[in-house]
């Protein structure tokens, strides 16, 4: 198999800036970055930024030599009003040269009552596979809210019937808001899964609590087991959102982001 792309994602800098995270990131050692477009939330980059800014983040990555292998664009795909928008991040992410683009089914972060049926949401994610395939992205719907477990999101998947539309597995959102063990619910779903979060969970299951991997309950081993005996070589992208309280500063996530990164050398893992 080719080497794994494993990365982080910029949201672990939530309140800090791009420049910031891509610094760090680099520091820490990864040569990948999922690059945060998160209406309300994280926006990090952003459609509605100058090109001349935009420009900018693309040469720092180029200095840092970090590769922009995936963009976190969270739309409400439930909402087809949401859909111009999630295809001007589709844009956005072409524009870096990313291959994949993040979506949770419902808007991540933001206050979202709209809920659908999975065949009218199927017809509405179907809808954007010509962009897909125009912007050369794989769209790789993550494990969120009431779309919490490999079960359901497969369902999803094989209802829109599309290479283009498969699994971001989120270790710890499982637990969170599916409630179940990420070890044992990724068989559920093994062949759709094309993209993970690595995130760890620490407390109680309904604790907003996601340290440094390791730092936490996640059971990685039996998951990396797992995913080298199904042959899964889906990119890794690292996630850290710590508290409900956030980390007190920036080196705090740096430390974080560094304790990930010989987590997963430790592992047997290139970064």
């Amino acid at each position: 198999m080719e080497k794994r792309i494993v990365g982080v994602n910029s949201n672990c800098y939530h309140g800090y800036t791009i420049e910031q995270a891509l610094d760090s990131i680099a520091g820490a050692g990864f040569h990948y970055v999922e690059l945060t477009a998160t209406k309300g939330w994280t926006e990090h980059v952003f459609p509605d930024q100058s090109f001349e800014r935009l420009c900018g983040v693309k040469d720092r990555m180029e200095r840092l030599g970090l590769v922009p292998f995936s963009m976190s664009g969270h739309c409400n795909l439930m909402d087809t009003a949401r859909l111009p928008d999630f295809v001007m991040n589709m844009r956005l992410a072409n524009f870096f040269g990313c291959d994949y683009i993040v979506s949770s089914i419902g808007e991540a972060h933001l206050a979202d009552q709209a809920t659908a049926g999975n065949e009218l949401l199927a017809e509405n994610i179907r809808g954007l596979v010509p962009s897909l395939e125009k912007y050369g992205l794989t769209l790789v719907l993550e494990l969120h809210g009431e779309h919490a477990t490999g079960s359901v999101m497969k369902e999803i998947v094989r209802l829109v019937g599309s290479e283009r539309v498969k699994i971001n597995y989120d270790t710890a959102n499982c637990v969170f808001y599916g409630g179940v063990d990420a070890a044992e619910d990724v068989d559920t779903c093994m062949a759709d899964i094309a993209y993970l979060h690595l995130k760890d969970k620490a407390g109680a299951r309904s604790a907003w609590d996601f340290p440094a991997l390791g730092q936490g309950y996640v059971d990685f081993g039996t998951i990396f087991k797992k995913l080298e005996a199904a042959q899964n070589n889906a990119p890794f992208s690292v996630e850290i959102e710590f508290t409900q309280a956030g980390p007190k500063d920036l080196a705090e996530i740096d430390a974080a982001v560094r304790a990930s990164a010989e987590y997963l050398t430790a592992h047997g893992f290139a970064l």
